[in-house]
């Protein structure tokens, strides 16, 4: 199968300039500063290594170990909205967003929307955002909601459960006044395809994209000799430094980097599940073909059979890293092949 094919958004990326009004985004940071501190995004999302390579950066030479050290890098996420209801009040009107419904409808010429998700990834200098990606998929049955990260990355990136997936678009809007990178890369033409970039500054510039099916990552951004800083850890967490405007990066209650405000780059992601019609609404809120684990796993090793590849079921398929790395070697693309070089992060 091409992996160009379904690897495309519905449509490039369409610009909105002041996304949120200056009172939302005030709003929006206070919940930020107050009410931390945030977890690593890797921490959040994956429970070993192997799931963040099936995730992100497919696979790895037979029998190469690997460790959290390789992907670390000083980003953070902040959840706001989930489950269709906002987690503040405060901010409740930016979730239920009447704005963002209305671009996303467009976006797809679709008649419902509806807000399932709102999330802020708090970056400090760093070499990338992590490596190129595409986002969690929701699929009737198999949503993150009930499954592992790896395993909803590799059900979108293996092009075999797409009868599945649910229509999704997001409103990213990002807030950023380092001098240096912090820029957003995407490949709105597949994994094989010439990326595109947004360039920093962006305060309050947004972006209506579907990155469940667009591979793209935040650029390098900040200067060099903060990128990593000393004690960095799976477990660390950020949280506003309250005598000032800075920000911190502490590991076991030790701050262990001190951030201007400045360096500190923002972006608030906003969902909504996108249903074409009242019958396409139906079929997703009626149950009435929904994806198992039992049926996800089938249709994997099914297609591993077709192409002659021998396997060993594991009792637990769902945190067993070799079978994790065995399903991903088949299924994952890869990295994009054309990387620019403002990424910081060289293609493989």
């Amino acid at each position: 199968m091409n992996n160009n094919a379904f690897l495309r958004p519905v449509a490039e990326p369409q610009l909105v300039e002041a996304a949120f009004s200056e009172d939302q985004r005030q709003r929006l940071f206070n919940v930020m500063r107050d009410k931390g501190p945030w977890k690593t995004i890797l921490s959040q999302e994956f429970s070993s290594p192997e799931e963040v390579i099936a995730t992100t950066s497919g696979s790895l030479p037979e029998g190469f170990v690997p460790t959290w050290d390789m992907f670390l890098s000083p980003v953070f996420r902040a959840t706001l909205g989930r489950g269709h209801a906002s987690l503040y009040p405060e901010i409740e009107d930016c979730f239920l967003n009447f704005k963002f419904l209305e671009l996303v409808r467009g976006y797809w010429n679709a008649k419902y929307a509806t807000p399932n998700l709102m999330l802020c990834n708090i970056q400090g200098p760093s070499g990338s955002g992590g490596t190129p990606h595409v986002d969690g998929a929701d699929f009737r049955g198999i949503t993150i909601q009930n499954s592992p990260s790896w395993l909803v990355g590799l059900m979108t990136k293996s092009g075999l459960f797409r009868e599945w997936q649910i229509k999704k678009a997001q409103v990213l809007t990002w807030y950023y006044k380092g001098q240096i990178g912090g820029g957003f890369t995407y490949w709105p033409d597949g994994p094989q395809g010439q990326p595109k970039q947004l360039y920093a500054p962006m305060w309050g510039r947004a972006a209506v994209v579907e990155n469940e099916v667009m591979y793209h990552g935040a650029n390098s951004c900040g200067p060099e000799h903060m990128r990593r800083p000393e004690g960095l850890a799976i477990d660390s967490v950020i949280a506003a430094d309250p005598s000032s405007s800075d920000w911190q990066i502490k590991t076991d209650g030790k701050v262990i980097q001190q951030l201007p405000a400045d360096e500190v780059r923002f972006l608030v992601h906003w969902g909504a599940d996108i249903f074409m019609d009242l019958d396409e609404m139906s079929l997703v809120l009626d149950h009435s073909d929904d994806l198992s684990h039992e049926r996800v796993f089938d249709i994997f090793l099914s297609e591993l059979r077709a192409r002659g590849v021998p396997f060993k079921m594991p009792t637990d398929p769902l945190h067993d890293g070799e079978f994790i790395q065995l399903l991903t070697a088949h299924f994952d693309p890869g990295l994009p092949t054309i990387m620019p070089p403002e990424y910081g992060l060289a293609a493989e």
